[in-house]
């Protein structure tokens, strides 16, 4: 039984469980809503959440998402005084003001290379997850936070926009590894009926960091000509919750057995998450798990294309990635207080209809984080899809009818739906279902590729949508309501469901329909 005490690892020093504090009420409430999900079979042998995997939970998750969505949603609010910095820059080196159309080519750059810088840090996730492991690559990642941080929150102090720009790719690749490594921990030290919603957790902390991003950017808070460059320093609080919690957390168990070959660190960690020694099922299937992975070699790029069991599911995992961003869910992030003010609502009510869009995201993902393990991920993906592609055909009529001035309010609602069917599916699912797509022998590059597909994406995006705007005007979300179409009859046909099903019993499936 040596392999079962407490003390063989530094983070079983953590106090005893009952007495730990919740690091994020939001997230603890949320988890506690699925622990009494309904368990059957093997599932009830794996245990319930303990306060050990909630403080887990938050730990990976909150210092890495919300890097995520903070910087996705911080240069919304305060995007005409930034671009009154980058005009202001511009004249003191020239002695000439820039024109509109060049500033804002500035601010759209500014905007998309956090996605250029997501793309490169989610190429490394293989290689950091294999090198480092989940969650030493998570504490590493913390270093492109200060460093973004530093260049960002000074840019104004050094009258250069240029370190914006550059402290934007480093939080981007911060962002994009954390894309890659924290879903990846979230799912492999989650409870196999748990798995899902546990998942979902990443997105949660993602929205309502794009909340937090839009709220501290009032006027009335940091958004003013003087504050707004502390709005990127509130990155580092989330870095120093982080820094200060999960070295106390043990690294992915999946990951110290399959990859690592130290059973006993496997063990200890486990037991620490479950809170019990009764842990022998979920060892046993982690021993098959890593028995099946020595019986093939070791998985290449080329294996990936090559061999039809890894290459169908990492093409539903590059579709699904593709199908949430370009859902047009980002240009909605970006440009969202721009998408009300061309609906014909004054500024002042624009921002505060943008701020209640972000609340609903934040209640929807909440609420799909129960879903998720009542209807499945296939069948709440396809109801996010389908309920986008209805509400962009409305939204387009409404914003073309925006004379009407009953209409022109009705354009904010269907923004508002259009978060609601994103969040209850499309927001989440992409995230975690790689992780269970793949074993873990496979599962760090296909994260990698998969990520890379979502933030490559995401730029696009962000780069495109103003001029695709400028030249369709209300006709713009007609793109992505072809584009949700496509998505959605592709997962109806070639999407499975996960929902409680172990990696060996997922890659059967997929083995089974490359012979057939």
């Amino acid at each position: 039984m040596d392999d079962l005490r407490l003390s063989e690892t530094s983070y079983l020093n953590v106090p005893d469980r009952d007495k730990l504090p919740s690091p994020a009420d939001s997230v603890a409430s949320s988890i506690s809503d699925i622990s009494t999900l309904p368990m059957t079979g093997r599932q009830q042998n794996h245990g319930m959440i303990t306060s050990r995997l909630v403080f887990a939970i938050a730990a990976g998750a909150i210092g890495s998402s919300f890097q995520h969505g903070y910087n996705t949603g911080v240069l919304n609010t305060p995007q005409s005084k930034i671009e009154s910095f980058i005009n202001s820059t511009i004249f003191s080196r020239t002695g000439q003001s820039a024109d509109k159309e060049y500033v804002e080519t500035i601010f759209s750059l500014m905007t998309s290379i956090f996605c250029v810088g997501g793309m490169v840090g989610a190429l490394c996730t293989a290689f950091v997850a294999q090198r480092f492991g989940r969650k030493g690559g998570l504490l590493l990642n913390n270093i492109f936070v200060f460093i973004g941080a530093f260049m960002m929150t000074f840019s104004k102090t050094f009258s250069s926009h240029e370190l914006l720009v550059l402290g934007r790719f480093f939080i981007g690749i911060n962002s994009g590894l954390a894309a890659g490594l924290a879903p990846m921990y979230l799912t492999e030290i989650s409870p196999v009926h748990l798995r899902g919603a546990v998942g979902t957790i990443y997105q949660l902390i993602i929205v309502i960091a794009i909340l937090i991003a839009y709220v501290l950017g009032f006027d009335s808070m940091l958004g003013t000509d003087t504050l707004w460059p502390y709005l990127f320093a509130v990155t580092l609080i989330p870095t120093i919750f982080m820094l200060s919690t999960l070295p106390f957390c043990p690294e992915s168990p999946k990951h110290l057995l399959i990859n690592q070959k130290r059973e006993g660190h496997a063990t200890s960690g486990l037991t620490w998450l479950r809170g019990t020694i009764e842990i022998h099922d979920e060892m046993e299937e982690m021993r098959q798990e890593a028995q099946s992975i020595e019986l093939v070699p070791k998985v290449t790029l080329a294996d990936m294309w090559r061999n039809p069991v890894y290459r169908q599911p990492l093409i539903i995992s590059v579709m699904v990635m593709l199908s949430q961003q370009l859902s047009g869910i980002n240009a909605v992030i970006f440009y969202s207080t721009a998408i009300f003010k061309g609906a014909g609502l004054e500024d002042s009510l624009a921002t505060y209809a943008t701020v209640g869009m972000s609340m609903v995201n934040v209640v929807m993902t909440v609420v799909s984080l129960v879903l998720v393990e009542r209807f499945g991920r296939r069948t709440l993906h396809l109801f996010g899809l389908g309920g986008m592609v209805f509400t962009t055909i409305l939204l387009t009529f409404c914003v073309q009818m925006k004379h009407i001035l009953i209409l022109s309010y009705l354009s904010v609602a269907m923004v508002y739906l259009f978060v609601i069917f994103f969040a209850s599916g499309p927001g989440s699912i992409p995230w975690f279902l790689v992780g269970e797509l793949f074993g873990s022998n496979a599962r760090g590059l296909a994260t990698s590729i998969a990520v890379a597909v979502n933030w490559g994406a995401n730029f696009m995006v962000g780069l495109l949508f103003l001029p695709l705007q400028t030249h369709l005007q209300g006709y713009v979300f007609l793109v992505f309501t072809a584009l949700l179409a496509f998505f959605w009859t592709y997962a109806y046909k070639k999407v499975p469901e996960t929902k409680g099903r172990t990696s060996d019993e997922i890659a059967a499936l997929f083995r089974q329909k490359s012979y057939q």
